[in-house]
């Protein structure tokens, strides 16, 4: 299951697209995002409980501001993380 968080607003779109499918629920993108931004949570996918990474809740409408440090390194500590390549990050500022 591919899950969305993030927003679209009038200056761009920020979403942290997550792929339940991959994602083991290590934990590792958690220990390298600067910005506290994710987490590891029970969540219930086809039918059982599975551990995976999830944007934290109120950090969903805060992305643009919360990645921005990132961002502008032009790297991704959440997504290089990933062995799996189960994180993938859409920042388009219009």
């Amino acid at each position: 299951m591919i899950s969305y968080y993030g927003y679209a607003d009038g200056s761009g779109e920020y979403f942290v697209i997550v792929d339940s499918d991959k994602c083991e629920g290590c934990g590792r993108c958690v220990e390298r995002c600067p910005g506290g931004v994710l987490a590891v949570e029970s969540v219930f996918i086809d039918l059982e409980d599975k551990s995976v990474a999830v944007v934290r809740e109120e950090c969903c409408n805060k992305l643009g501001y919360l990645c921005a440090v990132c961002r502008s390194k032009g790297e991704l500590p959440c997504v290089l993380s990933c062995l799996n390549g189960a994180i993938r990050c859409v920042f388009e500022v219009c």
